[in-house]
């Protein structure tokens, strides 16, 4: 049957339909990119409250959000979906890899905010993150950027050039560099796996993987938050808490469900580069209420960085 045409110009109902969950689309990715902003500042108000550090801050998130993920989802209604063909070692080795890679990105992420601040970590993973994730695509996956994506990459190494070398000595520490570029890799190694399942068209449920890739990257990371210390000490451990629990509710319960709503309502480019509400969002925050510098060098790199992840998306939408 043949569809009918609007008349006088009027939109067809699946026109508005579409609009109408696009905008829906834009909202939850903006709520989600305001939210993952406020990851790094409040792991640096954990670290001024109390003495807990980075893997014991990335467990409790994991554990918190794993939590109320579960609690989530056993109200959510439940959608009839195919079960997976994918064997049983092959499906474990995925969740094992995405799960590692998970607490290894969020760790070193809050490592590389304790010594370097939360707008250099930030702008130095979410900037890595990307270029590390096309050259593995690339590597890995034989996924071709073109002249333009390749102009992109160069663009975005450019601007971390900038924001790390020409910045004066202790604007940027080097091991909290070093941290984020660990982070940014482990992001690079979550989202490959996350491109080989879908390609191989018998992938895990977002929400479903997310769920489990915090259930093991919590098991991961028991170790080393236990070596650190688990419970938080002194007269602002109730403050403490409170930030974990911020932590495990708005910037990973509500902003991963968002995020995927979010995601399936746009294109691919587009929640890219929405995403870029993060490093905005831990920037404005880290200069306004943490009194971190913000140099001109960091200005320069970051526009540089943010222009050419942006350019990266936009090839990605053609390439698409």
């Amino acid at each position: 049957m043949s569809a009918v045409r609007p008349i006088l110009g009027a939109p067809s109902v699946r026109g508005a339909a579409t609009g109408s969950a696009t905008k829906r689309g834009l909202a939850y990715l903006t709520v989600t990119g305001l939210a993952w902003g406020t990851t790094g500042a409040a792991a640096d108000l954990v670290y001024r409250a109390g003495d807990l550090g980075p893997a014991a801050v990335s467990f409790w998130r994991h554990l918190g959000g794993l939590a109320l993920l579960l609690a989530f989802a056993a109200i959510r209604p439940r959608r009839p979906r195919a079960r997976s063909a994918r064997p049983f070692h092959r499906r474990a080795a995925l969740l094992v890899g995405v799960g590692v890679g998970m607490a290894v990105f969020q760790t070193a992420y809050f490592a590389a905010v304790e010594a370097t601040g939360v707008a250099a970590a930030t702008l130095l993973t979410l900037g890595a993150g990307p270029i590390l994730t096309a050259a593995g695509g690339r590597a890995l996956l034989g996924e071709r950027l073109g002249r333009g994506g390749l102009v992109a990459v160069a663009g975005a190494l450019a601007g971390l050039g900038v924001l790390v070398g020409a910045n004066a000595p202790g604007v940027i520490e080097p091991s909290g560099a070093a941290y984020a570029l660990l982070s940014a890799a482990g992001y690079a190694v979550v989202t490959l796996l996350g491109r080989l399942t879908g390609r191989s068209g018998d992938g895990e449920d977002p929400f479903t993987l997310t769920m489990w890739s915090f259930g093991i990257g919590a098991a991961v990371l028991l170790a080393p938050a236990w070596f650190e210390g688990l419970a938080p000490q002194g007269g602002d451990a109730p403050r403490t808490v409170l930030i974990l629990g911020y932590l495990a509710a708005f910037t990973t319960a509500l902003a991963y469900p968002l995020y995927f709503a979010g995601a399936a309502r746009v294109r691919a480019a587009t929640a890219s580069v929405m995403m870029l509400i993060e490093p905005v969002t831990a920037a404005f925050l880290a200069v306004a209420f943490l009194g971190e510098a913000f140099t001109a060098a960091t200005a320069a790199g970051s526009l540089i960085l943010l222009g050419s992840i942006a350019a990266l998306a936009a090839v990605e939408s053609r390439r698409r």
